[in-house]
């Protein structure tokens, strides 16, 4: 015998809460499909983004082999504003590389030893031997960039710099060291983003430091110090090239071309376009015009 519930339906007890689980467990199941879904959509896109980097990855490991066997020595710089794309970039164009014949470098606060010595003494120790390729993350230009924003250095020492580094590169270059000099340009909107990302991202709070805190309220100090080290520095022996990183995936792809185009490797893919994309890569030469012609016009540098 049944008797009316309270919602006018019929039915044991038993058999009601038997039906309110089972409506339970058919809207869990629907949020968790619909969940699974999102992941499995954004593991197809970055799994498409990777595979566009693919062919690149296999050139680089040429472009490995070619230095293992001439001898050669690269260093590739990557400077830039924080969270502009950098470190990412370097692990992508690391990835499939033979660790024996490549070191990454992202040298922290000198010692107190280290302050008394000449200031590119420490980053000599880790240049490369014949066949190696060395990547830093951020280098001496810390001096152009870092230091003088934030009074990490003397005025006399930024200008000590400014004098000495274009014949330091310069002795480098005649030597036959490979030097790639990268300067990954990104927008304030969007590194705000990304601050803000990191801010609420257990998993990437880690990368966010006392200086890229006050990066946004020193923007338009970092802005004239890049004008200044691409005017000072930006030389036919060892130019800089912008990498527009508001696209990461861009960013990645066409600092890959660039790292390939500096050297002449055999056996490339002929089916690949190495040429990069001019939206995303621009010379420091051109940069430079570009950021006079906005301070003509605006009355300040707009980037």
């Amino acid at each position: 015998m049944t008797t009316p519930g309270s919602d006018g339906t019929t039915g044991t007890p038993d058999l009601r809460i038997a039906e309110s689980a089972a409506l339970e467990t058919e809207e869990e199941l629907r949020v968790r499909l619909a969940e699974l879904e999102t992941k499995l959509a954004k593991a197809s896109k970055t799994q498409n983004k990777e595979g566009q980097l693919r062919p690149y990855q296999v050139e680089l490991l040429k472009l490995q082999g070619y230095l293992e066997e001439s001898s050669k020595r690269m260093i590739v710089l990557f400077e830039g504003r924080d969270a502009a794309g950098k470190g990412g970039t370097i692990r992508r164009v690391t990835r499939y590389m033979n660790e024996k014949h490549y070191q990454v470098v992202a040298l922290g606060k000198p010692t107190e030893e280290q302050r008394t010595q000449w200031y590119f003494q420490r980053y000599i120790r880790h240049f490369p031997s014949g066949g190696e390729m060395v990547l830093f993350d951020r280098s001496w230009y810390n001096r152009a960039m870092v230091e003088p924003v934030f009074a990490f250095c003397t005025e006399e020492e930024y200008q000590a710099f400014l004098r000495g580094v274009t014949g330091f590169e310069k002795d480098l270059v005649r030597h036959g060291t490979v030097l790639v000099k990268l300067y990954f340009s990104v927008t304030k909107e969007e590194q705000a983003r990304r601050f803000d990302r990191r801010i609420n991202d257990p998993l990437r709070q880690w990368k966010l430091s006392e200086v890229d805190v006050q990066a946004q309220d020193r923007w338009d100090d970092f802005t004239e110090m890049k004008y200044r080290m691409l005017k000072r520095t930006s030389t036919i022996d060892a130019p800089w090239t912008i990498i527009r990183s508001q696209n990461k995936q861009r960013a990645r792809l066409n600092a890959m071309k660039v790292i390939l185009n500096a050297v002449p490797y055999p056996d490339r893919n002929p089916e690949l376009d190495f040429t990069p994309d001019p939206d995303v890569v621009v010379s420091g030469a051109r940069e430079l015009e570009l950021m006079e012609a906005q301070r003509m016009q605006l009355g300040r540098f707009a980037f």
